[in-house]
């Protein structure tokens, strides 16, 4: 190429020495010769220089990809049955610049024969024929259909109808009607279970993305998420797949499926019970759980007002997630359970040990603590004072230990840590440490005052009394199920001893006495069934910062001599005196009377164990134990 330069040049340099006609043609050459070289460099720098970036700019311009949806996997009940699932469904777009060249043809009779005519053409025969399918006014998808100045390759005139309906629109045969196919998230139930479940939405990491936003969609994203494939195709400058074009197709994958530990039906029948006690005493919100015995799978877990993940506009956001694992409240009386626990393992009183119990009484730091309502004082035996829920009794029977005894008591039994449940954002509940104690705490925390539990921890509480002692971690995934229908099951944790087997048959004894006439829960008893419990209030302030609010709550086990079932309920900010009694046990009950016939539970055969309460009964009953 240095070679031609130099030519030229030279060339141009005995131009002056020719005659004048000759120096034209030679001018013209020289013309020649540089579009020549221009050309030839032109040509060198599109096929060799940016051939690649060429090619891959043509052949992006003559294809188009279209998404292949991979189904999100479905959540199901423990029967199986479907809490949330997948489903197909389509958007249906016009290619505005082909739509004109639609012919309808129709035939009729001539002279005997069949013949085929032209029965209409472009937007508005294509309208005629899509109303009466989309359910539209014929006129305004005209005009869809047809477009304004600036035609589209694709403009959607109808959203989320079904692969039958496309299918039917499909048969028509209008040039330029297209689908855009993807999966839709449905929730069959509409509001049961939609606290455990969760919804998905749009990811703040990419907005073309939906992932799981809470719930089980949250937690189990990376399990149900399908992976998405893509088809591409070659197309003509005006959208037209080309049918002797490539096509290149990358499979999409879907999800696996996730069964839960939840009985669909009990669920329903605890979110009844549970919204009926919130309206009924005019309470901000509620919450309990069902938890099966042994195994720790939690057969039910509601919230007051859940919401129905489908239609999550018919619900505040402040309801959209779980308060059962994420909203701690003092539980009351509830909490003396561990109390009592504490001071029978420990081995310092017995179900007959006899403490005076006045309504008001003044502890040796100084401190006074009375009981909830006024009354003659008595001499009590242990089991009476839980029975009564007295608290200054409570507060001797807790002294005969020492704080740290105590507080290594509350912590094992789970209070200030999370339980682990596969359900986002569960709160740890609220522990001080027992060197923050002052002197007030070091006695309300004997009664459940002081710090704070979820309503799936006060169930694990109950739990760990059912089943002997021993706490077995909670969960609410019983396995995965992948699109080959091979089944893993959940790997549960280590099982942990908290207190002796004859610390919680003593426990479940003195429990049962909650149900009768004179206790704190006639209201929890079932017929025919035995049923161990405690109640608890406490007190909360209401929108002006009095406490005039009471937090309602009631352990029950379910039956109290072979358990299989522990239910846990707490009702928060209820109006009135509101004792967990009165709020807290009919829930149970309600729930507890369905759950029997829904899981095959047998009546009790055994009566109800009843201690004495008082320093007489026990004397009649032949002195101490």
């Amino acid at each position: 190429m240095g070679l031609q330069t130099a030519s030229v040049r030279g060339f141009a340099g005995n131009l002056m020495h020719l005659p004048r006609l000759r120096r034209r043609t030679a001018l013209v050459v020289l013309i020649f010769l540089v579009g020549f070289l221009f050309l030839f460099l032109r040509l060198f720098y599109l096929q060799v220089l940016r051939a690649d970036t060429l090619s891959t700019s043509a052949a992006a311009f003559r294809t188009q990809s279209y998404i292949i949806h991979g189904k999100r996997g479905d959540i199901l009940d423990s029967k199986g049955e479907i809490l949330a699932t997948s489903i197909e469904r389509y958007n249906v777009g016009v290619n505005q610049k082909l739509i004109s060249d639609y012919v309808r043809y129709g035939t009729r009779e001539e002279n005997g024969k069949t013949v085929s005519y032209v029965s209409g053409t472009g937007a508005a025969a294509a309208a005629e024929d899509l109303a009466p399918i989309l359910e539209m006014d014929r006129a305004e998808l005209g005009g869809m259909l047809l477009g304004g100045k600036d035609k589209s390759t694709f403009a959607y005139i109808a959203r989320d109808i079904s692969p039958e309906k496309w299918r039917e629109i499909q048969r028509l045969g209008i040039i330029g009607i297209e689908p855009e196919q993807y999966m839709k998230r449905v929730y069959p139930n509409g509001s049961v279970g939609g606290n455990i479940l969760g919804f998905i939405g749009q990811s703040d990491d990419n907005p073309n993305a939906i992932v799981g936003q809470m719930g089980i969609e949250a937690t189990q994203e990376d399990v149900l998420a399908g992976q998405d494939g893509k088809r591409t195709v070659e197309v003509t400058a005006t959208g037209v797949v080309l049918p002797s074009g490539k096509t290149q197709t990358e499979k999409a994958t879907d999800g696996s499926s996730v069964r839960l530990t939840i009985d669909r039906d009990l669920e329903d029948s605890l979110m009844t019970a549970v919204n009926e006690a919130v309206a009924r005493h005019s309470a901000k919100w509620g919450a309990a759980v069902v938890i099966e015995v042994g195994t720790g799978r939690v057969l039910a877990l509601v919230d007051s007002n859940s919401p129905d993940p489908g239609h999550l506009e018919s619900v505040s956001p402040e309801d959209w997630g779980s308060r059962a694992v994420q909203a701690p409240v003092e539980p009351g009386s509830a909490g003396k359970l561990i109390t009592f626990s504490a001071v029978i393992e420990e081995g310092t009183v017995t179900p007959y040990t006899i403490f005076p119990v006045p309504y008001e009484m003044t502890m040796p730091n100084g401190e006074t603590i009375h009981n909830a309502e006024h009354h003659a004082a008595e001499q009590m035996t242990v089991a009476g004072i839980l029975a009564k829920s007295h608290n200054t009794g409570l507060v001797q029977i807790g002294d005969t230990i020492d704080d740290e005894t105590r507080y290594s008591y509350l912590k094992s039994f789970g209070i200030g840590r999370a339980t682990g449940i596969e359900l986002p954002a569960e709160s740890s509940g609220l522990l001080h440490d027992v060197s923050d104690w002052d002197r007030r705490t070091r006695y309300t925390t004997m009664f459940g005052q002081g710090w704070a539990a979820t309503t799936v921890q006060l169930g694990q509480v109950g739990a760990i009394i059912a089943n002997g002692g021993v706490e077995v971690p909670l969960h609410i995934i019983d396995s995965v199920v992948d699109t080959n229908g091979v089944e893993t099951p959940t790997v549960v944790g280590k099982s942990k001893r908290v207190i002796s087997q004859e610390t919680a048959q003593t426990m479940l004894q003195m429990m049962q006495a909650v149900t009768s006439k004179y206790a704190t829960a006639p209201l929890a008893a079932i017929e025919g069934y035995n049923v161990a419990g405690k109640t608890g209030t406490a007190q909360v302030p209401d929108e002006s910062g009095r406490l005039t609010r009471r937090v309602s709550s009631f352990v029950g086990i379910l039956p109290a001599e072979d358990p299989q079932i522990v239910v846990a309920v707490v009702v928060y900010g209820a109006a009135g005196t509101a004792y967990g009694g009165d709020v807290a046990a009919p829930v149970f009950k309600d729930v507890g009377t369905f759950a029997v016939r829904q899981l095959g539970i047998a009546p009790s055969t055994v009566p109800l164990y009843m201690y004495p309460w008082t320093a007489s009964e026990l004397q009649a009953q032949g002195g101490s134990q």
